[in-house]
């Protein structure tokens, strides 16, 4: 759990810093991650070590499973990203790293970038890319973005089973919006508000539901570890859900999951990344 501690304090470093344009010394070596969300696009930049330098996000849906809905919008988004990266560290970002549902096509990712200005540097379905940054040795990642949910099942840290469900956080906010006859955008203002645990009666059965598909996918695979990944999982109380679902296997949530995926996409490859 050594490293879990260190992963959940780059958590909060990023916390802390998000969107803060303030401007930094750049380290000497550094690496940037482009995660292109459903709801949000995401850069973050670590040093060698994998601690976060920056980080910039924009709520978006300008991309959906892995397919660009709005394409030059999300070319224009990472951009803007990127030119905000730039600034704050006073460097110029050639490549970046970038990942994919598993079970879609990473070429769109791929374009994305490449049309934003980058080299792509390495590329990485999502839940396989925390099962690295964890080094999960036996386990699982449930990553639920706003669209779908990734599964990786890791066994000798080696990612030995993937798949992809289109069910996520847009399914709890379309929930939500019915229940109280709002908008969506007002209910995805709700769900991420301070008041969101007075709604957990209405978009329980959602997330009763993403549990019972986690569990078919995990029967039968040894994986007594699940973590959490994902913006769906800062909805106050969704581990106890999972943790009464999947009743024999241990449910473990990061200090902020939204940023969990986005970290270990601009950690994927580092070769002196450290843990203490």
């Amino acid at each position: 759990m050594d490293r879990l501690h260190t992963i959940n304090r780059r958590l909060r470093k990023i916390e802390s810093i998000i969107n803060d344009d303030t401007p930094v010394k750049a380290p000497a070596r550094w690496q940037a991650g482009v995660d292109l969300g459903t709801a949000d696009l995401m850069v973050v930049v670590v040093d060698q070590r994998g601690e976060p330098v920056a980080a910039f996000m924009e709520w978006a849906e300008v991309v959906r499973d892995g397919v660009a809905l709005n394409y030059w919008g999300a070319v224009q988004i990472v951009k803007q990203l990127i030119v905000r990266a730039e600034q704050k560290l006073n460097v110029k970002i050639h490549q970046a790293v970038t990942s994919f549902p598993p079970g879609t096509d990473p070429q769109t990712a791929r374009n994305v970038l490449e049309a934003a200005g980058l080299e792509v540097k390495a590329i990485i379905d999502e839940p396989s890319s925390v099962v690295h940054l964890l080094g999960i040795e036996d386990g699982a990642v449930v990553d639920i973005g706003g669209g779908t949910t990734g599964i990786a099942v890791s066994r000798g840290g080696r990612v030995v089973y993937s798949a992809d469900e289109p069910t996520g956080g847009h399914h709890v906010s379309l929930t939500l919006a019915g229940n109280r006859k709002i908008s969506l955008k007002e209910a995805e203002e709700l769900k991420r508000g301070p008041q969101a645990e007075r709604f957990t009666p209405v978009v329980l059965p959602v997330f009763e539901k993403m549990a019972e598909i986690i569990r078919r996918h995990l029967d039968g695979r040894d994986a007594r570890r699940v973590y959490l990944s994902g913006g769906t999982f800062c909805f106050p109380g969704s581990e106890q859900i999972f943790a009464r679902e999947l009743p024999n296997r241990e449910i473990i949530k990061p200090a902020n999951p939204l940023y969990l995926t986005p970290l270990a996409i601009a950690a994927y490859g580092l070769t002196e990344i450290e843990y203490e």
